[in-house]
Parts: C-alpha cells; sequence; structure tokens
C-alpha cells in the first residue's frame, strides 16, 4: 500500500470553516480511481496543522493520477484559501492497515 501524507497549514481564523469545506470536497478524493480512505487528523499541540493520510493502491493513483485529474483541482481550489502555506505531500509504502473510507 502506498500512503499519501500531506501536511496542510490552515490560517488560525479558518480552521472551523476548513473543516467544513473539507468535509464538502473529500467525495472528490473518494471518488478516484485507487483510493482505498483516507483520515484528516488536526495537531494537538498546533492545532493549525491538519495532516491527511491518504491509502492508495499504488502511487501512480495518486500521481499522476489523481493529481492530474479535474477532480483534483477542483479539490485543491475548495481548500487553497484557508491554507497559510504552501501544503506538503510525501509518500510512504507499508502494510496495509484498515482506514475509514469516509472519515473527514
Amino acid at each position: 500500500m502506498i500512503y499519501e501524507i500531506a501536511l496542510l497549514p490552515v490560517l488560525d481564523e479558518h480552521i472551523d470553516k476548513f473543516r467544513t469545506v473539507f468535509a464538502k470536497v473529500a467525495p472528490l478524493l473518494i471518488s478516484a480511481n485507487g483510493y482505498c480512505g483516507h483520515v484528516l487528523a488536526q495537531g494537538v499541540e498546533s492545532p493549525h496543522r491538519f495532516n491527511l493520510i491518504v491509502k492508495w493502491q499504488s502511487l501512480e493513483d495518486h500521481t499522476p493520477g489523481f493529481e492530474a485529474s479535474e477532480n483534483h483541482g477542483k479539490f485543491m481550489l475548495g481548500l487553497q484559501e484557508y491554507f497559510s502555506a504552501e501544503p506538503t505531500v510525501h509518500h510512504v509504502e507499508g502494510p496495509d492497515f484498515p482506514m475509514g473510507k469516509h472519515l473527514p
């Protein structure tokens, strides 16, 4: 399994709105080929930092797959105004473990 880990820095004053908007655009991610689940986790020590962890069947399903799609553009367009800086993304490979497919 491939896990995408996206570090999403959110403006302090927009944390609640970010969560709401993320829930609205999440179906664009969920419908992607090779998508196997995700979790959006808010930082404890740094509540303005979110980690989006997405489980993909393969790296190609995420990039170029989803990243090159129209749905990815819409997904990012919905979220970008809430970021305090550019998100960073990296991938790790590891064993499969259960993840909810529709966790906000």
